[in-house]
């Protein structure tokens, strides 16, 4: 299983992220665990400085900006346990 967080206030581009994000894990059909963690201390506590921003497993692997399908897909797959 992998952990997945979104970053952000609960802006469009945040919302729009989390359904990118779940609909390209799901078609992976691997288990994931996804939290949204809207507070700005918590979002500082990555050294992220623009949302939305994509955390799995614990590294950022996208903030600014909504990424493309393939580009979440492949962070989840190299994120998978060997």
């Amino acid at each position: 299983m992998i952990e997945v967080k979104i970053l952000g206030v609960g802006c469009p581009n945040c919302q729009k992220l989390e359904a990118e994000t779940r609909a390209a894990l799901d078609s992976l059909s691997i288990e994931y665990h996804l939290t949204k963690v809207t507070e700005y201390a918590d979002i500082m506590a990555y050294n992220v400085l623009q949302t939305p921003a994509l955390v799995i497993n614990e590294k950022v692997v996208s903030a600014g900006r909504i990424p493309k399908s393939s580009e979440i897909i492949t962070w989840a797959v190299d994120s998978l346990p060997e």
